[in-house]
């Protein structure tokens, strides 16, 4: 059971504050970014912000279903939702982040999954928390989507003057 602070947190953390998060100079600049990264590979990058998490996913947080099992699930139903699973090669990547538990999920679609290690994507969380902690939100989501951008460019790289429908928008999903 969730005590009542985390509780209270969920339910005053809205869309403002996430818009304070990533606000609109910055979700274009990172819009650009993630425009440009696509540009060197053939996946698509998401990423979504999130301020809360809505009490009906937060009422079944308990032993049986902890509440990074329902972070995970919140990603993973994003993931869905903004389209990523649904690119031409399999190779789509979601970076959630869930601003009143301070989680960071990656979701990777099933061809990138299938080579990229857990591990691997751990470091890039890792890095991309202390950044965040540390204040530097520009600076940590920049980097990470590079780090992404890398491992994408590594396994599954752009044919040099290859046209390449962009599949998905490039625009931070904040909710």
């Amino acid at each position: 059971m969730l005590n009542l602070s985390r509780w209270l947190r969920h339910l005053w953390l809205d869309l403002s504050d996430t818009r304070r998060a990533v606000p609109d100079d910055l979700a274009e600049r990172l819009a650009r970014r993630i425009a440009a990264s696509e540009g060197r590979h053939t996946g698509e990058v998401r990423l979504c912000v999130e301020a809360s998490l809505p009490p009906g996913e937060l009422w079944g947080v308990g032993p049986e279903r902890p509440l990074a099992q329902v972070v995970r699930e919140r990603a993973l139903g994003w993931f869905g939702r903004l389209g990523v699973w649904d690119t031409e090669h399999n190779n789509g990547v979601l970076i959630y982040l869930l601003l009143a538990e301070h989680a960071i999920e990656f979701v990777a679609d099933r061809a990138l999954a299938e080579r990229v290690p857990q591990d691997q994507w751990q470091a890039i969380v890792d890095r991309l928390s202390h950044r965040l902690r540390a204040g530097a939100f520009e600076d940590g989501l920049t980097q990470a989507l590079e780090e992404v951008s890398l491992l994408l460019v590594s396994h599954f790289p752009a044919e040099p003057g290859a046209a390449r429908a962009n599949e998905l928008p490039d625009c931070v999903a904040r909710a």
